[in-house]
């Protein structure tokens, strides 16, 4: 029997590389973000590069809409595994500069999307016997830097989230699981949080010879997931072999 495997966030970067990646390893998919277009051209991506791929559906989600959550929810007849994938960070400026908006953004997508997407599909997950929620954090959320105060509180709070579910649902046949990444180049993390600037985008891949990409995320989201079921992978830390702390990597040419 196929599972099912519910990715938010699934339109671009790590969400459509774990789209793909739990479709070869034989998932049935459901694909959720906001950019339906974008899910639909995946949904047909995999489509004709996955040979022997399961059931796929597109569904337009947006995390901090209850509203869109309970429909994601109503429409599931059954969910396995859930990768809580969306969220992002919104500029760089220090605490004494910083705009409360952005704060508010990031909290309502990084913890309080976790929260809805999981609370919504939690019974689905435990219903299933064998359910996994993995939650896609950052080394942010456990290495503090200058100008990261906020995406660092985030996902610190996410981190913290992931920890007490794991105490809450022992119990339960669910196994929690947080990937924590570094550095990883995608299309559109960086210039999402730089609010389009291209070259203040590009700035923080400078001189590194080899970032991480979302394809070493998802083979993460992988590995873990299609573990024997009475194996619970905690916590994986993942960097690019330069990359120290997410202050301290070395770039060529410095």
């Amino acid at each position: 029997m196929r599972k099912t495997a519910v990715v938010t966030g699934a339109s671009s970067g790590i969400g459509a590389a774990t789209a793909r990646r739990l479709a070869a390893e034989g998932f049935n998919v459901v694909l959720a973000a906001r950019r339906r277009d974008r899910l639909d051209a995946l949904v047909e991506e995999i489509k004709g590069t996955v040979p022997g791929a399961g059931r796929l559906a597109a569904v337009t989600l947006d995390v901090t809409s209850q509203e869109s959550v309970d429909a994601l929810a109503a429409g599931l007849p059954e969910c396995h595994v859930l990768v809580n994938n969306a969220g992002g960070a919104l500029g760089l400026e220090p605490v004494a500069e910083a705009d409360p908006a952005d704060w508010r953004a990031m909290y309502d997508t990084n913890v309080l999307g976790l929260l809805r997407v999981t609370k919504a599909l939690l019974p689905k997950l435990i219903a299933s016997g064998d359910g996994h929620v993995v939650n896609i954090t950052s080394l942010a959320g456990h290495v503090p830097y200058e100008g990261g105060a906020g995406y660092n509180a985030a996902k610190h709070a996410a981190y913290a989230v992931n920890e007490v579910m794991r105490l809450e649902l022992v119990a339960e046949p669910v196994r929690v699981t947080e990937i924590a990444p570094g550095l990883v180049k995608t299309e559109e993390f960086s210039l999402v949080r730089f609010r389009g600037d291209a070259a203040k985008a590009a700035k923080p891949y400078e001189g590194v010879p080899e970032p991480l990409v979302a394809e070493d995320v998802a083979d993460c989201i992988a590995w873990a997931v299609t573990r024997p079921s009475h194996v619970n992978i905690d916590r994986i830390d993942v960097q690019p072999r330069v990359q120290a702390a997410p202050y301290k990597l070395h770039r060529e040419g410095s």
